[in-house]
């Protein structure tokens, strides 16, 4: 007897269920010196959507940095508290900007902040992001931790231990972590995994050393790849591309 069932294509199968994506602020410019580059931005998006297809949930923390940079600010003679509170604020415009481009691919959405403006953005509360991811929602966690002082970096590791994600994936424009910058230097050697404590040690700049302490103490693995390589972020979970692995 035929059978008449629908043939489907089979989705990749990826380790993970649930992951932190840190993107920097600057992953948004494009081209551009400052600001969003709407192009970029939707570029980003159908790569989240890619992953979020699979079946995997995704939280997301986005920098500020096209916007303003807190330690810029202060170094400018700015109050230190006030110029981390503008960065925090800025996080949210990268926020509702990615919101806007993922729902316009058919991703629902939720941008949650940190500092409360609950007419753009849900305020944080842990119980109900998780029901958001569990609904397959996609979680933005803008405005960093809330408090000055504290990078996105630290504010994403901070996020994807709360949510019980098994990675962060920190999407950069290398394909890894190296030795040395791979734009000034040739022989610039790549690390397909790495530790924490040598993190640390040789200064490879990954994530800020709260973020690295606090991703080490839960052992929590940081999956560093390349942001600008066409389906990058969905070849790794499908068990392919390349990257490095701190763990």
């Amino acid at each position: 007897m035929a059978d008449d069932s629908p043939v489907t294509s089979p989705t990749p199968a990826t380790t993970y269920k649930r992951v932190m994506l840190k993107i920097s602020g600057e992953a948004l410019m494009g081209d551009q010196g400052f600001g969003l580059h709407p192009p970029t931005v939707q570029r980003i998006a159908k790569e989240v959507k890619s992953v979020h297809d699979m079946g995997v949930e995704i939280c997301m923390v986005i920098g500020g940095g096209n916007i303003f940079r807190g330690l810029a600010g202060s170094a400018q003679g700015m109050e230190r508290t006030t110029a981390d509170y503008m960065g925090m604020l800025a996080t949210v415009m990268n926020a509702l900007a990615m919101q806007s481009a993922l729902e316009g691919l058919g991703v629902f959405t939720r941008v949650i902040s940190a500092i409360r403006m609950d007419e753009v953005a849900e305020p944080y509360i842990r119980r109900r992001a998780v029901r958001h991811l569990e609904k397959k929602r996609v979680c933005i966690f803008a405005a960093g931790t809330g408090n000055p002082y504290f990078t996105t970096d630290t504010a994403a590791t901070l996020r994807a231990n709360e949510m019980a994600c098994e990675a962060i994936f920190k999407g950069t424009k290398v394909d890894g972590v190296y030795d040395k910058d791979p734009a000034k230097h040739d022989d610039a050697e790549r690390y397909d995994n790495v530790s924490y404590d040598d993190v640390l040690a040789k200064r490879l700049g990954v994530m800020d050393a709260s973020a690295i302490a606090l991703a080490r103490d839960n052992s929590l693995p940081i999956i560093v790849f390349s942001l600008d390589e066409p389906g990058g972020f969905r070849g790794i979970l499908a068990g392919e591309g390349t990257y490095t692995k701190v763990q």
